[in-house]
């Protein structure tokens, strides 16, 4: 790897923990930067599973204040996160990933949604009877995370939003802690199984590290309604550039 190529994944970590930290995007920035690093696409893609678990930590440190007295709900959703990332590790070790692939972007896009229209679904889930358990959602959002992963963390930050009613710098800083134990339980089975690249997942998390540090910080002085409105414009840009690489 040359100096060009460490730099590229060094920055783009910093970016990946930013937009990670502060919309759920991490993948927006840190997947195509591996591709860019001449890394291929599965490799790619368990390598960053990996790099990002320093996002979860420096999210963690960033979030304080937000993560207060949550700590009995991050271990409700939490245990649930590290069996769903488990099983999406092991589909994605077993499987063709192709025709997941193709249904990434239309999962990214429900996401997006969810979030413009928050208020209005969150009403309608909270009438009597339309109350799914959120439990499942993050389950099935987590194997999607250790499969692929890219926007896992926007569909999860949209699944959190509808149900709780609380400031987006709270749910936002649950959903990176909850995001993190799906990542650590597809990127064990990665670290054991799968074709990482070492050098490519340290210079992407040592980034990532910074970037998810500060992002929090940010995101407390964002006024929420433009915050989501940006989170959802990225997630659709998302979309449609994995819907291209499809």
């Amino acid at each position: 790897m040359n100096t060009g190529q460490a730099t590229l994944l060094f920055l783009g970590g910093i970016g990946s923990g930013l937009t990670g930290s502060m919309a759920g995007l991490a993948s927006l920035v840190s997947y195509p930067a591996l591709l860019a690093a001449g890394i291929p696409p599965i490799a790619a893609n368990v390598t960053n599973t990996v790099a990002l678990l320093s996002s979860a930590a420096g999210s963690a440190a960033g979030s304080r204040r937000e993560l207060r007295g949550q700590g009995r709900r991050i271990l409700r959703h939490g245990v649930a996160g590290v069996a769903g990332g488990t099983a999406g590790a092991l589909l994605l070790m077993s499987t063709p990933s192709d025709a997941f692939e193709r249904i990434v972007p239309g999962l990214i896009v429900l996401g997006a949604l969810a979030l413009l229209f928050r208020e209005p679904l969150r009403a309608w889930y909270a009438r009597p009877g339309r109350r799914p358990p959120l439990g499942v959602a993050v389950f099935l959002i987590a194997i999607y995370g250790g499969y692929f992963g890219a926007a896992a963390g926007v569909l999860l930050l949209a699944a959190m939003s509808l149900a709780a009613a609380e400031p987006l710098a709270v749910t936002n800083a649950v959903k990176s802690i909850v995001l993190g134990f799906s990542n650590v339980a597809a990127a064990v089975l990665y670290a054991l199984f799968a074709p990482v690249h070492w050098t490519a997942a340290a210079l992407l998390a040592a980034g990532c590290l910074i970037g998810s540090w500060i992002g929090p910080a940010l995101v407390r002085r964002t006024p929420e309604k433009p915050l989501r409105v940006a989170i959802a414009i990225a997630a659709l840009t998302l979309a449609g550039f994995l819907w291209h690489t499809a």
